[in-house]
């Protein structure tokens, strides 16, 4: 009797895991097929000579940044363009998981679950692909970036969500892609990685607008104060330097001169819970969203931080680690009172099956960050630093609101790995665009480095739109 017990018991275990991999199977089969179709050993779709049945993949203007012709791929015709947008579009292979290629290779290959790939044409939804994004802004913004080690450029317009300018660098043509090999990986290191959503930099003092945004919410006199910068001063231990020595100044100095001696000295007295508490409140540790790809997160930790460290962080130092589509982000969030809309780069224009799986709606709001009045405060104090130490003509009679930024990740004279910002928006009503750029590889500081690129993207956005 126990014999017979034992293997009902066996066949009963038998039975239950063969269910259960059915059942594992067919759901595969419904909700994995797609991805099935879309790995590289399915060459006919993917790989060399690939994306046969694709659509056109086209810019908000039309322009066709990438189509299938005679059974190759082929893309924007300006090798400037072809390398600006490679992290967006992405190439024939699969390297760049975040690129839309690789995001929506089914939908672009008009792939359904019950036809696969041979859909009648009189049922096929349309497979072609508009973006958000403008050839010649992003054009702009490579010329500018190209010559750097690393770096990214995004511009959105903060009203409606579009991304209209996301380059990464380093990049490749996709129409000849290298052949990366143990000879020149070095020149190529990183060259997958869309830098725009999936890096990030050390902020240096673009992070001086969390730590403005907790002064103006917690010390109730900041307006009223005034603070002296000597170019060092010891704090828990440890030298704050400075740029310059600023002598006496107030709050709008301080941020427009960007000075680390007041900025850690309002880390300190804020203390670890306020700064961490802001930094939560803007998203810093946070990822975003963008068309179904999410960001890389920041960084702020000062739990374990001494005094010292406490006051670098507030100067975007320490641990500090920001990434450029969440800085845009923030900047979008300070235009629109606090409150972000989220970016996107996938037009609810494009007439094709995106629009029904919800990734091609414009831009949603995203969660509160700031009050109304933090958010008008810390535009003014970036308005400020714009007009006396930027310069009002900067962006060619754009009005902009600003921040740079040189984050020291080496220390001394060796300079040349360390990151340059600038981020901001505009506030033109023609002209509703956030903005963040970064750019390692230089001894400069940010307003040289990164800010001509955020200058030459801005400029030709404004064109782009007007035209």
């Amino acid at each position: 009797m126990k014999r017979i017990l034992r293997r009902s018991w066996l066949i009963f275990i038998v039975v239950l895991a063969f269910l259960g991999g059915m059942c594992f199977l067919v759901a595969e089969t419904i909700f994995g097929a797609s991805d099935w179709v879309d790995q590289p050993y399915n060459g006919h779709i993917s790989g060399s000579g690939g994306l046969i049945q694709a659509g056109k993949i086209t810019d908000r203007n039309g322009e066709v940044l990438a189509e299938s012709i005679d059974g190759k791929r082929v893309y924007h015709p300006n090798a400037q363009v072809r390398k600006s947008l490679l992290h967006v579009v992405g190439d024939d292979s699969l390297n760049i998981s975040t690129a839309v290629q690789s995001q929506f290779r089914s939908e672009l290959t008009g792939y359904s679950f019950v036809w696969g790939l041979d859909m009648p044409k009189s049922f096929r939804h349309g497979h072609d692909m508009e973006l958000t994004v403008d050839a010649a802004t992003c054009k702009a913004a490579y010329n500018s970036l190209k010559n750097y080690d690393s770096g990214a450029c995004v511009i959105y317009n903060y009203n409606t969500g579009e991304i209209l300018c996301s380059v990464s660098i380093r990049t490749y043509d996709p129409n000849s892609p290298p052949e990366i090999n143990e000879d020149n990986e070095d020149k190529y290191e990183g060259v997958y990685l869309d830098n725009v959503l999936s890096s990030t930099y050390t902020p240096g003092s673009i992070f001086k607008i969390v730590t403005a945004a907790a002064a103006i919410e917690n010390i109730p006199d900041i307006w009223d104060r005034t603070w002296y910068c000597g170019g060092k001063e010891e704090i828990g231990g440890g030298d704050i330097t400075c740029v310059s020595s600023h002598g006496t100044v107030d709050i709008k100095q301080a941020f427009g001169h960007s000075c680390n001696i007041v900025f850690a000295e309002l880390a300190v007295e804020l203390g670890e819970e306020k700064m961490n508490a802001m930094a939560k409140k803007l998203g810093i540790n946070a990822s975003f969203t963008v068309s179904g790809v999410n960001t890389k997160k920041g960084n702020y930790d000062v739990k374990d931080a001494n005094k010292n460290q406490l006051a670098w962080s507030g100067v975007g130092q320490y641990n500090d680690a920001v990434n450029p589509m969440q800085m845009a982000i923030i900047c979008g969030a300070i235009a629109k009172g606090g409150t972000p809309v989220n970016p996107y780069i996938i037009s609810g224009s494009s007439g094709s099956i995106l629009a029904d799986i919800g990734l091609s709606k414009t831009g949603s709001n995203g969660k509160q960050m700031l009050s109304s009045s933090t958010a008008e405060s810390i535009g003014e104090l970036m308005r400020y630093a714009v007009v006396n130490d930027y310069g009002e003509s900067m962006f060619g009679g754009l009005t902009v609101c600003a921040k740079t930024g040189t984050g020291e990740t080496l220390t001394g004279s060796d300079r040349d790995k360390n990151d340059g910002w600038m981020i901001g928006y505009c506030t033109d009503s023609d002209y509703p665009l956030a903005f963040a750029c970064v750019v390692r590889g230089s001894s400069q500081y940010g307003y040289s480095t990164a800010g001509q690129v955020a200058k030459a993207a801005m400029i030709q956005a404004a064109k782009s739109l007007k035209d």
